[in-house]
C-alpha cells in the first residue's frame, strides 16, 4: 500500500467490511484474546457497518460439517445478506468469495476473522497483491496462541496491511460528534460493547439526557 492510500481515512463511500469464520469450532480454539471481548469487539465492526452503511462480506469455513454457524449476534443484524461457505483456508482461493469480493465495490477493506495466521493473513495477502488495501481490527481477531496472533499481524503489516482497533473504525467514520445522522448509533455501539460506555451513562446521569459529545 503506498503512503498516500495509508493516510487516507477510512469514509462510508471508500471501506466496505469482510468478517471471515467467527463460528464456534473457531472460537474454541482461540488462547491469544479474552473470547468475550472478540465477541464484542465484532459486533462494534458490524453494528458500525450497518450504522454506516457499509457494504459487507460475511464468509464461514465448513459451516454445515464441522464449524458450525456464524454468530448470531452479526447475522442477525443483516438478515438478507448471503454468506459464502468455504471449504478452503484461504478465503481468496473460493470463487464465490473472490466474486462478493468484487461485488463490495470497494478498494479499502476493512477484514477481521478467526485466526489471524490463516484465515485472516492468507487473504488479506492476495488482497493486497490484486491491489486492494486492507485495514485489519487486530481487536477482533484470535488465535491458537499470542505468538501465533502476534506474528501473524507483524507479517501483514511488512505485507502492506495497516492494523486498527474495532472502535478506530467506528470513530474514523464518524469523524465528527456534530454528525446527528449517526451520532446515537456510536453512541449505542459504546454504550453496549466499550468501557467508555460506563462514561456515557455517568454523564447521562450527571447532566441529564441532553448530554452530547456534539456540544449541544
Amino acid at each position: 500500500m503506498s503512503t498516500s492510500n495509508a493516510v487516507e481515512m477510512l469514509t462510508p463511500e471508500n471501506a466496505a467490511l469482510v468478517l471471515i469464520d467467527y463460528q464456534p469450532a473457531m472460537y474454541q480454539g482461540v488462547q491469544s484474546h479474552d473470547r468475550l471481548t472478540i465477541v464484542h469487539n465484532v459486533q462494534v465492526l458490524a453494528k458500525t457497518a450497518k450504522l454506516f452503511q457499509l457494504p459487507v462480506l460475511l464468509s464461514t469455513v465448513a459451516q454445515n460439517s464441522f464449524s458450525g454457524p456464524f454468530m448470531p449476534e452479526v447475522t442477525d443484524l443483516f438478515p438478507e445478506l448471503p454468506i459464502v461457505d468455504r471449504t478452503s483456508i484461504n478465503s481468496w482461493v473460493d470463487e464465490n468469495f473472490r466474486k462478493a469480493i468484487a461485488a463490495l465495490g470497494r478498494r479499502k477493506i476493512v477484514l477481521a476473522g478467526l485466526w489471524t495466521e490463516a484465515c485472516v493473513l492468507f487473504p488479506s495477502l492476495d488482497l493486497l497483491r490484486e491491489g486492494y488495501e486492507v485495514y485489519v481490527p487486530t481487536d477482533a481477531c484470535g488465535d491458537i496462541s499470542t505468538e501465533a496472533h502476534e506474528r501473524a499481524v507483524a507479517r501483514l503489516v511488512q505485507a502492506g496491511a495497516v492494523p486498527v482497533t474495532s472502535l478506530q473504525v467506528t470513530f474514523e467514520l464518524q469523524q465528527d460528534w456534530a454528525r446527528s445522522a449517526t451520532y446515537e448509533g456510536v453512541m449505542e455501539i459504546l454504550r453496549t460493547h466499550s468501557p467508555y460506555g460506563i462514561q456515557v451513562r455517568f454523564s447521562k446521569w450527571a447532566l441529564g439526557e441532553h448530554a452530547s459529545e456534539a456540544g449541544h
